[in-house]
């Protein structure tokens, strides 16, 4: 049996992520604690208690990969360690944090300032993302191409989540006519995602230059288990790291190609790792026949490890 831990992207979050097994295992409250001295700010209070920053994304990502490492770290303190991993966009962090590459409180000041770029880059507003559903790859790329031509405006594929779930991004006014191209070529759904941010799109572009800078001063070490990469969907290679983080930020995220690439390592059982279970419901879109599990909580936690040894 090999296992993959895939690891939590920003919008999973919600209040009082992580409180179950924060108040019950001292490696969960540790993480937290180095957290809030990285970032200067009580990170237990924002992921646990009514407040406005939960959703601003300079803040979302650092608690995110908080909650995500914390889960890690419970999971191999309990006997249960990947073989490989992957993150959806802001989940990279956690899985190269996972690998050995990075460590968690480079990481956890380095997404912050990710974050801040972004936010930066793609103000509320800037753009929108939408959802298209059961239609074809080539269809929806081919539509993103008519409709920046016509509008001289950006419009992207920026998430292949599954092969029937593409979530394409960018200026509203291109959105808008790759919208319109689509329901001319016959596709009926298609979703206004609720989202800070064009993100993985070209918009991203000053945010990518920036958080290279920022990438420039750090040096990771030997990664333990293979990764695989958003932008190739391919087991990143340690040189190449700063490049694939930079190029993340304004690229498609491929994660149903990069399911396929776990498959060809060996991978037998996948467990997200974090808030949610948007990452399971992408398996289940991707292949049926995928073991999938869960750490977020007491009861999902239990529940794996009872599975899994």
């Amino acid at each position: 049996m090999s296992t993959a831990f895939l690891f939590s992207g920003q919008g999973a979050q919600y209040e009082g992520m992580g409180k179950e097994l924060y108040d019950v295992y001292p490696v969960v409250r540790e993480t937290f604690e180095e957290a809030s001295d990285t970032l200067g700010y009580d990170v237990a209070a924002l992921c646990f208690d009514p407040n406005d920053r939960l959703n601003l994304t300079e803040y979302t990502q650092p608690a995110i990969l908080t909650v995500s490492t914390a889960f890690y770290k419970v999971a191999c303190q309990e006997g249960l360690k990947p073989d490989a991993a992957l993150g959806l966009s802001l989940g990279e962090y956690t899985a190269l944090v996972a690998s050995g590459a990075l460590s968690f409180k480079e990481a956890v000041s380095l997404v912050q300032k990710r974050g801040r770029f972004m936010t930066q880059a793609a103000p509320f507003g800037s753009g929108k993302m939408v959802a298209v559903m059961n239609a074809a790859v080539e269809d929806i790329e081919a539509a993103c191409v008519q409709a920046a031509a016509e509008t001289k405006k950006i419009v992207v594929p920026a998430n292949y989540n599954t092969p029937q779930q593409i979530v394409i991004g960018g200026e509203s006014e291109a959105v808008d006519q790759a919208v319109a191209i689509l329901q001319e070529k016959g596709v009926r759904r298609m979703i206004p995602l609720n989202v800070s941010g064009p993100f993985h799109t070209p918009i991203l572009a000053p945010a990518a230059k920036e958080l290279a800078q920022e990438l420039a001063h750090i040096e990771f070490s030997t990664m333990t288990i293979p990764v695989v990469a958003n932008t190739t969907a391919k087991v990143m290679q340690e040189d190449e790291i700063k490049t694939l983080l930079e190029r993340q930020v304004m690229s498609p995220v491929r994660f149903y190609e990069s399911i396929a690439t776990l498959q060809t390592l060996g991978i037998t059982e996948y467990i997200e790792v974090g808030p949610g279970k948007v990452l399971s419901g992408f398996l289940k879109k991707i292949d049926k026949t995928l073991s999938s599990h869960r750490i977020e909580d007491v009861e999902t936690f239990n529940q794996t490890l009872e599975l899994l040894q």
